[in-house]
């Protein structure tokens, strides 16, 4: 009879895409997986995975299994979080790793409440110029901005962001306010090193149409509010997460620039290992993340986010 360890098994599968792959996690030998699999087809009397010596590749039966067992197994995750959100308060040591600037601004404050609340459980925080790469054994959860490439994480989505792009009246009085995204390529633009992407690459859409524009400027650092204090000095145009630059927006001492063009997301996400979705306190921490966001994020008055 099926259940729930065979469908997340062929998940992992369909995940991972290789049987060797699928060996290693488990910790299980390539022959059993591949026996394992073998049985699960002969019960069904179908088969749903075409093999070849590099890659598994979903049979039509196989997209159907898949989809209906993702939904399954989805649906005995909400299960299990509805009964253990009766349980008691959780408890043990939660290790937290944020970005600098964010994790000063939010992160920090956020854990104050969370401990007040469940104080039997001992937070440590970690803030970093670069986002953890997981599994890490330092971190059970790392914030991140933007999406999360790898698949084999849970990623929860805490907060929507978005990226701006501002600089100060005075320098956009100097040297112009660009009207199209290539124009930015003649100013002064106040990179950030912060992250995985393409340094000074900065990718803007308007419209239908997306383009990659590449910045540069004198002034370059890691630390956003470093950043921030140069745009507001007149250095040039900086693009910052939306929060982090509405108070100025509001009181005019930066302007936005090209604010008919979109950004890559910056949707802020609560991320961690799989073998940790059903931890209390991780369950009870993201949820406190969530509303504790919900409620202090900072944006312009007149934003139309939704959070």
């Amino acid at each position: 009879m099926n259940d729930a360890s065979e469908l997340a098994f062929f998940c992992a599968l369909v995940r991972l895409g290789s049987m060797v792959a699928v060996a290693r996690e488990l910790n299980l030998t390539p022959p059993s997986v591949s026996r394992r699999l073998a049985q699960i087809e002969e019960r069904l009397g179908v088969r749903l995975l075409n093999r070849t010596t590099r890659r598994l590749g979903l049979t039509t039966e196989g997209e159907v299994y898949f989809t209906h067992a993702q939904r399954i197994l989805g649906e005995i995750e909400e299960l299990e979080r509805v009964i253990s959100s009766s349980r008691a308060a959780p408890r043990g040591q939660l290790r937290v790793n944020a970005p600098l600037g964010f994790g000063r601004s939010y992160i920090g404050p956020a854990i104050s409440g969370f401990n007040r609340k469940y104080p039997d459980v001992e937070v440590q925080l970690q803030l970093t110029d670069r986002p953890v790469a997981l599994p890490d054994d330092a971190t059970d959860v790392s914030i991140r901005f933007g999406e999360i490439p790898d698949s084999r994480l849970i990623a929860k989505k805490i907060a929507a962001n978005r990226r701006l792009l501002c600089a100060s009246p005075s320098y956009l009085r100097s040297a112009g306010t660009p009207t199209h995204p290539q124009e930015l390529a003649q100013h002064q633009c106040i990179v950030l090193r912060q992250n995985e992407s393409a340094y000074g690459s900065w990718k803007l859409t308007r419209g239908k149409q997306s383009e990659t524009v590449k910045v540069q400027g004198k002034l370059s650092t890691n630390d956003g509010e470093v950043a921030l204090n140069w745009a507001l000095e007149g250095h040039g145009i900086l693009m910052r997460a939306e929060w982090d630059v509405a108070k100025y927006l509001r009181s005019g001492r930066l302007e936005q620039v090209l604010a008919d063009c979109e950004t890559p997301s910056a949707d802020v996400y609560a991320v961690y290992m799989e073998r940790l979705n059903l931890s209390a306190k991780v369950a009870y921490f993201v949820d406190y993340l969530r509303e504790y966001l919900a409620q202090h994020a900072d944006r312009p008055a007149e934003s139309g986010l939704n959070w």
